[in-house]
């Protein structure tokens, strides 16, 4: 399973906040998945220069056909703005056919709790998917 462990884009000040999302896709077939994780590693790049950006990770379990995403922010507005951002928007816009399913879930955290465990995370990905809030 390729793990692009957390890399720390900025250090945020301790004593603030950190908006979290996280993130876990499906992709229809297996020949979808070298073009999905090929864009993904487009888009984690991306998180490196991109403004308000505190780090992210990157799971892919290409048998499975599924792509996990965690990433935190300075606030919603920088996330927001990254992903309205070329070339995430049009990275996105192009893999949305091939996906089965996606699931999104955001938290805040202490910026001191950085960076979150993907145990975490994806318990709260389940969370969202049982209750769909």
């Amino acid at each position: 399973m390729p793990t692009l462990r957390w890399t720390t884009v900025n250090t945020p000040a301790p004593d603030t906040e950190a908006f979290v999302m996280t993130s876990r896709f499906e992709v229809r077939s297996l020949k979808d998945v070298p073009r999905f994780f090929a864009q993904s590693l487009s888009a984690w790049k991306q998180v490196s220069g991109a403004p308000g950006a505190y780090g992210a990770s990157l799971i892919a379990q290409p048998l499975k056909r599924t792509f996990w995403t965690l990433s935190a922010w300075e606030d919603k507005a920088a996330l927001y703005a990254y992903a309205r951002t070329e070339p995430h928007k049009s990275i996105m816009q192009g893999l949305r056919p091939t996906t089965k399913g996606s699931v999104f879930t955001f938290w805040e955290v202490p910026a001191a709790d950085l960076p979150i465990d993907w145990t975490d995370a994806r318990r709260r990905l389940a969370d969202q998917e049982r209750t769909g809030a």
